[in-house]
């Protein structure tokens, strides 16, 4: 996987109404949210932005003894959980055959084990989607607007992926953040009057369902339920 570092400067069908405008108009959340099947459809023409909150990681960092080999600063790093999800996560996208363009990520160690589990290739570093270094504290005001402006950059033909923390999508998205879980990926894409607006969220545990074939989707599995919002 290439890295390439930069320097500071994302279920059953529902209609849902949010009316709520974040940071400037740029970002609103009052179109109809997509879901399941007419969600991939829309990601497989591409032109969105896909933010994504890493996978499933302890609030502990590892030791010596348990850090991954390659985690030489000991951060935080995915759990099985996460690793398993981030997995799965990439598998789906392929499987669905979702383009996806560039990829911007933070550059905690969690991060980035998240973007390399999912295969996610080529992937930039921004330090406006980090923690701060501060292990989801301190999170600024300049990174929340750098984050506002940046869901409303759409690509042509593929779609963007950001992957970055908790913190980060709380204070660019109040409005919209409420139960963001591990993995979670918030889908923006155009209003319509140039800004960016929410039409559609995925846990991180429904990639694998949504890659599924239609006709295995039983009722009756055990596979997540899409729960809509």
């Amino acid at each position: 996987m290439k890295m390439i570092v930069q320097s500071p400067q994302w279920r059953v069908s529902v209609l849902l109404l949010v009316a709520s405008t974040v940071g400037r108009g740029l970002v609103r959340a009052q179109t109809p949210i997509l879901s399941g099947n007419a969600l991939i459809g829309a990601l497989r023409q591409g032109g969105y932005v896909i933010v994504m909150r890493h996978a499933s990681s302890p609030r502990d960092v590892p030791t010596k003894q348990t850090a991954n080999p390659d985690n030489v600063k000991l951060e935080r790093q995915l759990d099985e959980s996460g690793r398993a999800g981030a997995t799965s996560v990439g598998a789906a996208l392929r499987g669905l055959k979702i383009p996806i363009g560039a990829v911007l990520t933070s550059p905690t160690y969690r991060a980035l084990e998240t973007v390399r589990l999912a295969r996610l290739e080529n992937p930039k570093i921004y330090d406006e989607l980090g923690d701060g270094g501060q292990s989801m504290q301190g999170v600024t005001e300049a990174q929340a607007a750098w984050l506002q402006k940046r869901v409303t950059d759409f690509p042509r033909g593929t779609n963007t992926v950001l992957v970055t923390h908790m913190p980060n999508i709380a204070r660019a998205f109040p409005s919209l953040a409420s139960g963001v879980s591990d993995g979670e990926a918030l889908v923006f894409g155009a209003d319509g009057k140039g800004g960016a607006a929410l039409v559609g969220r995925i846990k991180i545990e429904e990639w694998p369902y949504l890659a599924r074939p239609r006709a295995s989707r039983s009722p009756g599995s055990t596979t997540p339920r899409l729960a809509s919002r």
